[in-house]
């Protein structure tokens, strides 16, 4: 066996090494991240390069950033909304909602997160409990970093079976600063939007499509929301406006904390 050098075959020897070979470059890497971190934040710490540890502290501890759900049925103009919030608002607004899981979900789990009420797809619900949890674990994760989020969602319950997605989504957020916003829109503007972006109307016998009329039927259920807009009436900044100034001047949300108290125990 050969002789390992004597600066490896000691105590000091061994933390000396590893410390050179693998902490050295491995700890200025992260330390790079978190100051690159902390600049994105507006911080003055990162500038001090002899305030390295400050700067981690302040990562940890910084303020989290806001979360904001927009929930409705599709074409409500939830999504409308979130361009505005993420051109218009302060700060950094990451969007992470259904249509970005929906793009990300393979074609044959497809709809996947987007599966519409009606229970028609009782093979795909296991799977669709999971990517919401992983949906708003994520949310979770971001807004932890300090990164504002705004949620372009449709919740419903109206499954083969109840699944209680919603109630387990909001409790995976406690602690968080959340705002929960019914997007609200009459069943007639729907079917115009509907018709206007895919040609879709009545059906054959001139009533509205069942999943559509599911939709609104499902979507506001429990209907618990901090702020509920009309896109009918208001434009998407309109919308966008009453957000920013209830995060501003509104009470104390509380929605999230009331839909986490119906999870199942």
């Amino acid at each position: 066996m050969a002789q390992l050098p004597l600066c490896v075959v000691t105590a000091s020897g061994v933390l000396r090494a590893v410390r050179q070979t693998i902490m050295a470059p491995w700890m200025t890497l992260v330390m790079e991240g978190i100051e690159h971190l902390a600049a994105i934040r507006g911080s003055q710490v990162a500038s001090r390069p002899s305030s390295r540890q400050g700067v981690r502290r302040m990562i940890e501890a910084g303020p989290a950033g806001q979360i904001v759900i927009l929930n409705g049925a599709p074409r409500s103009g939830k999504s409308a909304i979130a361009v505005v919030i993420q051109q218009a608002f302060d700060g950094v607004w990451m969007n992470l909602g259904v249509d970005r899981f929906m793009q990300a979900t393979p074609e044959r789990y497809q709809p996947g997160i987007g599966l519409r009420p009606g229970g028609e797809r009782p093979d795909l619900e296991p799977l669709v409990v999971t990517l919401y949890r992983a949906m708003y674990e994520s949310i979770a994760a971001h807004s932890r970093l300090g990164l504002n989020v705004v949620v372009d969602v449709g919740h419903h319950d109206a499954h083969s079976v109840p699944l209680g997605i919603l109630p387990d989504c909001a409790r995976r957020l406690a602690g968080l600063p959340v705002l929960v916003v019914g997007v609200r829109c009459p069943l007639r503007t729907v079917m115009e939007r509907r018709h206007a972006t895919w040609g879709a109307g009545l059906a054959d016998d001139g009533s509205v499509p069942a999943p559509v009329r599911l939709w609104q039927e499902a979507v506001h259920v429990p209907g618990i929301y901090d702020l509920e807009v009309d896109t009918s009436a208001l434009s998407a900044a309109d919308c966008a406006g009453l957000i920013r100034q209830h995060l501003k001047d509104g009470a104390r949300p509380s929605a999230c904390r009331r839909l986490a108290a119906m999870a199942a125990v």
